[in-house]
């Protein structure tokens, strides 16, 4: 929807206000047109209901005003009268209309002194509940949300099992643009594998400002702007749903791409504006590697792998006579440490040969580990049309920044129009992930969309390890790290439990003291 319709919508929302409420006003002393005036009516509504009028602020927020609706509308029904347990069911599961029976039928009794504490513990219980739900969603939707390390793709930075807290706050927090969704839940409800949403009506996209902009080599949450699945693992060749930009799934990479940037990878190293992407420290790029062996001095792999904290998921022989071993993803300072190693001869890093139609632009031009330069496109700048460039930008001309696009008598024609060139609406990022060979990214589906960032992963707060051998235990050493920063990952749970001890003593002899003076 563009700001027009929604323009057109809120109107609308006003008029079913107007018309379902202006004798309450009334009934409580205030005028009817009172109840017309948008923003104003609810401000009103806040002092005829007894309750704050910063609760107008949550009304208009999108998610957590579907949880403000039925409150309002329960305490509406409640304050002129119609406090029993149906009139609370036929205010929710009405989705509010009762109160137009109310308004239009019944004799209004307005409660101007109203006690506003839960008659029995069930309410209490209930209200603390709602006010516990919508402190959460806001928390959840607008400052930061846990995110869990699904593949390996970031491995040696982030691994399979960590549990993080994404800042929303860092980029800017994206307003939902789906409107109407189940809280505190991403795109589909626990257990049943159900949407947990509706596609219908849609914001337009808005971000709030920013306390800073995305970095090259910033560590980056997104939503998969490709994602056509219902869910994270289901199998290839299923045909999925076209799901909301908020409700793709949720991928982590690495930015090594910025808005304006020249992008090209060179035998897996890439290079920005002709320069070597200098990586953090942190960061361990890995690669595929080729180990042949010389068939006589026996090796103990296991315990060469476990040294060198290499997954055994991605070692094994690839031919009958096992004289070569492959390792997929190897960091540099191990692949040193491999040659070392008695028996192995040769240790030779694998690159993709010839192109391939599967990587960006999927034109048959480039591989993996050689592709570009690819031009990064920056909110707007013009670029030139031609038949060359289109592969590169008809996703985004098309599918992100919404216009038609078509070929007649070898010329563009965009919305109706012909052009020969195009200029961008919004800024666009590469990300990949460090794991090289075993990432998909950017170099199989391009740019990802400023509308499509989520947020910036500040800090791991546990850190779960499942092995192949089925034992599970929690990896001590990066509980309570952060994310980004100079030098190696450093854990502050002891500092943490000193802290919480502190809190716990210091209680203690204060209730103590307390005490005594009484």
């Amino acid at each position: 929807m563009t700001f027009y319709l929604w323009f057109v919508f809120f109107l609308a929302v006003q008029i079913i206000h107007f018309l379902g409420t202006w004798k309450l006003y009334q009934a409580a002393g205030r005028k009817s047109w009172e109840a017309a005036i948008p923003v104003y009516n609810a401000i009103v509504l806040m002092k005829i209901i007894h309750r704050p009028t910063w609760w107008t602020i949550l009304l208009f927020i999108p998610i957590i005003n579907l949880i403000m609706f039925p409150v309002v509308w329960v305490e509406t029904l409640k304050t002129f009268g119609k406090d029993s347990t149906l009139d609370t069911l036929l205010g929710i599961f009405t989705l509010g209309f009762y109160v137009y029976y109310v308004n239009y039928t019944q004799k209004l009794q307005y409660k101007t002194e109203r006690n506003l504490k839960a008659e029995n513990k069930t309410s209490d219980t209930i209200s603390s509940l709602l006010f516990a739900i919508i402190v959460a969603t806001l928390v959840h939707t607008y400052v930061v949300q846990p995110f869990t390390i699904p593949t390996p793709s970031l491995e040696k930075s982030l691994l399979v099992g960590d549990f993080l807290f994404v800042s929303k706050l860092n980029y800017g927090p994206r307003v939902p643009m789906t409107t109407v969704a189940l809280p505190m839940v991403h795109d589909s409800i626990p257990l049943t594998k159900k949407k947990s949403y509706l596609s219908w009506p849609q914001l337009p996209y808005l971000r709030l400002p920013a306390f800073e902009k995305i970095n090259r080599c910033d560590i980056v949450v997104f939503n998969w702007p490709v994602d056509t699945v219902h869910y994270f693992f289901e199998p290839k060749g299923r045909p999925g749903v076209i799901k909301p930009i908020d409700k793709k799934s949720n991928y982590v990479k690495r930015c090594v791409g910025i808005p304006g940037d020249s992008l090209s990878i060179k035998d897996g190293i890439v290079f920005i504006n002709g320069k070597k992407l200098i990586l953090p420290e942190r960061a361990k790029p890995q690669f595929a590697y080729a180990a042949a062996l010389d068939g006589k001095t026996p090796i103990d792999f296991e315990s060469v792998l476990k040294e060198l904290d290499i997954d055994l998921n991605g070692v094994g022989f690839r031919s009958e006579k096992k004289d070569t071993i492959f390792f997929n993803a190897v960091t540099e300072a191990n692949a040193q440490r491999l040659k070392t190693i008695p028996g192995i001869i040769s240790l030779d890093r694998i690159f993709d040969k010839g192109n391939n139609n599967a990587v960006f632009p999927h034109i048959n031009k480039g591989t993996q580990d050689n592709m570009g330069p690819i031009y990064i496109p920056e909110a707007g700048k013009t670029v030139a049309l031609t038949n060359e460039s289109l592969p590169y930008y008809q996703e985004i001309i098309t599918n992100y920044e919404g216009n038609t696009l078509e070929l007649k008598d070898s010329k563009f024609i965009i919305n109706g129009k012909p052009v020969a060139t195009y200029t961008f609406k919004q800024n666009y990022y590469w990300m990949m992930g460090d794991n090289r060979h075993n990432s998909e990214d950017s170099r199989y589906w391009g740019y990802v969309p400023e509308n499509h960032i989520v947020g910036k992963p500040v800090f791991i707060w546990m850190s779960w390890d499942s092995n192949r051998k089925g034992i599970n235990k929690i990896r001590w050493d990066r509980v309570f790290t952060t994310v980004n920063g100079e030098g190696q990952p450093q854990s502050y749970f002891k500092y943490f439990l000193i802290l919480l001890a502190l809190y716990f003593v210091g209680e203690f002899f204060w209730k103590r003291r307390k005490n005594n003076k009484v």
